[in-house]
């Protein structure tokens, strides 16, 4: 059964969740100026409306959303009755952009003509940061903090349907199974996290660095070579060599082996031709890189 209240009662009930919600409510003019907006306003960091200077709707609003917002607000007045909710980014009074859902729905006198909308807008910053953690917990190996393969394929990908140029380096940490059963998978793991900040540091900006398998770990070198990235590699691959790890009483070298392809018209070409050069420096004795087979003339 349908609730009905008189003038008098919806007034006050507007002015009791008006005043005890955190959520934002605004009403406007047909033309998008702020006739009155909840307290809740200012609570969250936005100037509240001057009586003598109305602003408007969109001075709230990023302008990457004010298309958005107009458009529903437009669609509210000649009487949409979807009543959705859209995300809108707004521009807090330190100039912060904060994230909110909002809804807006027209205003109608007693003969059914239209006097302006009435919105209400949520706070979702906190939704949206638990969202964006998530994203990245999806997309980070949890050991090292670098991207995870499945990070890895996508930005591969993306560099092959844009015809970028550059190269893709594979490494591998030398008898890494090893490692594990004689010091531990703690110890095992730390090995993991010094290669991993030796790639971040010994690589440049740009450059993209991500754990792909249990010892392997792969760069990709947009815009170079594979003899720049031989340069840049061998640097890596000899640097790491120099360093030595302690286990309790006991140290050990740690190294790798790497194989370098130049990106190809296709993510599966590309690292098939750098896994083919990984095995040949591997059967070669690792601790050492082989570049990509050229390819045979017809």
């Amino acid at each position: 059964m349908e609730i009905k209240f008189t003038p008098q009662e919806s007034s006050t009930l507007y002015g009791l969740l008006a005043d005890s919600t955190s959520d934002i409510i605004l009403k406007t003019d047909p033309d998008g100026f702020i006739i009155h907006a909840s307290p809740a306003m200012e609570h969250l960091g936005l100037p509240l409306p001057d009586p003598l200077v109305a602003p408007h709707l969109l001075d709230l609003i990023h302008p990457s959303c004010e298309d958005t917002v107009m458009a529903e607000h437009n669609a509210a007045l000649q009487g949409a009755q979807e009543h959705v909710w859209f995300e809108v980014a707004v521009l807090a009074a330190d100039r912060r952009k904060r994230w909110f859902e909002m809804q807006i729905r027209r205003l109608e006198d007693a003969e059914g003509k239209v006097y302006g909308a009435l919105s209400i807008m949520r706070n979702i910053d906190e939704r949206r940061e638990l969202e964006r953690r998530v994203f990245v917990a999806e997309l980070t190996d949890p050991v090292t903090g670098l991207s995870n393969r499945k990070a890895f394929m996508s930005m591969l990908q993306h560099l092959v349907d844009e015809r970028r140029n550059g190269s893709l380096a594979l490494f591998c940490i030398d008898y890494f199974q090893a490692i594990n059963m004689q010091h531990g998978q703690s110890v095992g793991d730390k090995v993991l996290v010094v290669f991993s900040d030796l790639l971040r540091t010994m690589t440049r900006e740009g450059d993209i660095v991500s754990r792909i398998g249990d010892e392997s770990l792969g760069v990709i070198l947009p815009g170079t070579d594979c003899e720049e990235a031989r340069a840049i590699c061998q640097r890596i691959v000899t640097t790491l060599s120099e360093l030595r790890r302690e286990s309790g009483v006991d140290s050990f070298t740690i190294t790798a082996s790497a194989g370098i392809s130049r990106i190809a018209e296709s993510v599966d070409d590309t690292i098939k031709r750098a896994e083919l050069a990984l095995f040949l420096a591997k059967a070669k004795g690792r601790n050492r890189l082989e570049m990509e087979s050229a390819p045979r003339a017809k």
